[in-house]
């Protein structure tokens, strides 16, 4: 069969877009080819269902205008189907004088990012909110949530088949090839043939690139977050969500306190290198996997430029006892035997070969075929801002 558009990947972005091109021209032929037996598998199915504000991004940004208006969608979408959802807020708190420029910065570019209702908390502030948490000053988001990501990307797929678009599980993209103005997808389910060819491989994203014949701009290096759970008994520490200032010197958030949407508190997650693109345990290795993240320079640069992160989260990851330390600066009541193993997910990070990480969602565009390259958080916030952006793009080129 011949379709109009397909769209390769079953996580959230790529669920999103199918859907906007069929909500944006009904009768669309359109094909969704995911390699796992279930939608969600990975990155959408294990993050920890926050709604961002977007208070981190820099201004103007893709990052910073999409999350905007994703989040506003993001949830409309959940009320009009009945998925689980909260805009509980957040609080990100200084712990020490030295903090506070970098607090400060936040302040500005959540201003200017449009956030609505920020506040500036004093330490008294802070407790009336989180009345174990410790901080000097913190910026209240309001706009901050927590949602049922999985329950989106099912959703989803369900609007897909309803309108008149097909979903294959179980289907693994092996190479795309340009062909008479159409591409040809060839799967371990066959070939299908479409007009457009939309792919977000999320872990696998430069792979597609390369499957398709092109040169990816960046390389995907895996790391994985691993959380723990707090025990029933001393959920009460946290009520909502507790983060801490990012240092702009190094390139991840720190550990958190997440509510979750359908109960419990979670812890993390810090970030390590993974031996496998999927690999959401130490135990799990791909030789193929490693070997790409270990001769990619890249990788090297960006270790040697961040050493005392890169050893402080492998002790973290292996250490119980340095997690909750970690956890304490934010709420020093939680104790070690607090502390639950919890789950783990991957980031699929898009690195340079300078060692630079992409900070911004990265597209590449050719003639009939777009690849979504870097899509890190906010993207499950954003999803349906940027399925609709690349639905944009598809129909441009379509027409």
């Amino acid at each position: 069969m011949h379709h109009d558009a397909i769209v390769v990947g079953g996580g959230i972005v790529g669920l999103a877009t199918a859907w906007r091109l069929l909500e944006s021209r009904p009768g669309l032929r359109i094909l969704l080819l995911e390699k796992e037996p279930r939608l969600a598998a990975h990155q959408t199915g294990n993050n920890s269902g926050v709604l961002h504000a977007g208070l981190y991004y820099r201004p103007g940004s893709e990052k910073a205008r999409l999350c905007g208006s994703g989040l506003r969608q993001m949830v409309a979408f959940c009320r009009q189907h009945g998925i689980a959802h909260e805009l509980c807020g957040k609080i990100v708190v200084a712990t020490s004088a030295e903090e506070l420029p970098r607090l400060e910065a936040l302040w500005q570019r959540g201003t200017a990012n449009g956030l609505q209702g920020l506040r500036r908390l004093t330490p008294e502030q802070i407790r009336e909110i989180e009345p174990h948490a410790a901080g000097v000053a913190a910026i209240h988001v309001p706009q901050e949530g927590i949602v049922d990501y999985p329950a989106v990307a099912n959703t989803l797929g369900d609007l897909i088949r309803s309108g008149g678009g097909e979903v294959r599980l179980s289907t693994r993209c092996l190479s795309m090839t340009p062909d008479s103005g159409d591409w040809i997808v060839s799967t371990t389910a066959g070939d299908f043939r479409g007009r457009f060819v939309v792919t977000c491989g999320g872990l696998h994203a430069d792979r597609l690139v390369r499957a398709s014949g092109r040169k990816p701009t960046a390389q995907i290096v895996p790391f994985r977050g691993e959380y723990y759970c707090i025990r029933e008994e001393r959920q009460h520490l946290v009520r909502h969500l507790i983060y801490p200032v990012p240092d702009p010197k190094f390139p991840f958030l720190g550990v958190h306190f997440t509510r979750l949407i359908h109960g419990g508190i979670e812890a993390g997650p810090n970030a390590v290198l993974a031996t496998a693109r999927e690999g959401y345990r130490w135990s799990v290795f791909n030789l193929r996997d490693f070997a790409e993240s270990v001769s990619f320079p890249g990788l090297w640069r960006f270790l040697a430029a961040y050493p005392s992160m890169c050893g402080h989260e492998i002790r973290r990851s292996l250490s119980r006892r340095e997690f909750c330390r970690s956890l304490q600066r934010l709420v020093p009541d939680i104790r070690e035997d607090d502390l639950e193993a919890g789950g783990a997910g991957v980031r699929a990070q898009a690195m340079t070969a300078d060692g630079r990480l992409v900070e911004d969602f990265l597209f590449d565009e050719a003639k009939g075929i777009l690849h979504v390259i870097n899509a890190p958080s906010p993207a499950a916030t954003a999803s349906l801002a940027i399925g609709a952006a690349i639905a944009g793009r598809a129909l441009a080129q379509l027409d």
